[in-house]
């Protein structure tokens, strides 16, 4: 019978039973050790050999993987946008991509001037496989469109994480840094003119800072380009009142782009 419990679920019954103590399976059936030791003490009284006794196997530990390292040199050894989706989809140590149903590369157009970073996938970019495409995705495009862009034509998108992390909690430190490298290689690939950090996980991989509230507005430098960190569309949803200073990074990245020609 198929278990209903997900990966994610399984794992933190297992971490749990871990920390109460667990450190042995039981077989299924019973052993009675005392039948076993006397039928040795009376082989041996009666001069056979010994019965023999299973000796577990040494117990020799994994080699450490360093996933950063691995994660580094993989993304540099992709040539274009399409090896370097080949290249997340072949890494192996981010748990996050069990729990998920694809990996949510990027939409919009490579040849932009723009480049929006957010955060992570949700539950519809993780059934479309695209990013920025739930209720945050709409007002995005709505945002988008009052300054004259477009992801159809005039911006790209992607994420810092490409898998959905369950329940949608944010990103662990470990899973930005792993994943920082394809994120930092996907800037370089498709060399925007100015970068969008949007959010407190985009600030960290990018900025190495949280505090989006406080960051939000005031023009950075990444990767050798200007980058704007913006709340993201999600934070305004759950807070209106806060668009009237998204409106002024809107009004700040156009004068940026006129600047730019």
């Amino acid at each position: 019978m198929e278990s209903a419990l997900d990966w994610h679920t399984a794992r933190a019954l297992l971490e749990w039973q871990i920390e109460m103590g667990v450190d042995e399976t039981i077989s299924d059936t019973p052993v009675d050790r005392f039948a076993l030791w006397a039928a040795e003490q009376a082989g041996a009284a009666a001069g056979a050999a010994p019965v023999a006794t299973a000796v577990a196997a040494p117990v020799v530990a994994a080699p450490r993987v360093d996933a950063v390292a691995e994660a580094r040199a993989a993304a540099a050894a992709a040539l274009d946008l399409a090896g370097l989706r080949a290249a997340l989809e072949a890494y192996p140590h981010c748990e996050l991509r069990r729990g998920a149903r694809r990996l949510v590369f990027a939409d919009g157009t490579p040849e932009a001037q723009v480049m929006i970073v957010g955060e992570a996938p949700g539950r519809d970019e993780d059934i479309e496989g695209r990013p920025f495409v739930g209720r945050a995705g709409q007002l995005l495009d709505r945002m988008l469109a009052a300054i004259g862009l477009s992801r159809a034509d005039s911006v790209y998108i992607t994420n810092v994480i490409p898998w959905r992390p369950p329940q949608n909690r944010d990103p662990k430190p470990e899973e930005i840094a792993m994943l920082q490298p394809f994120l930092q290689r996907h800037i370089a690939l498709v060399d925007p003119d100015l970068l969008i950090v949007m959010g407190n996980t985009s600030c960290q991989a990018l900025l190495g800072k949280r505090g989006i509230l406080r960051l939000r507005g005031i023009w950075a430098e990444v990767a050798d380009r200007p980058a704007l960190p913006m709340t993201h569309p999600a934070y305004l949803l759950r807070n209106p009142a806060a668009k009237r200073e998204a409106w002024a990074d809107l009004l700040s990245l156009k004068a940026r782009l006129r600047a730019l020609g």
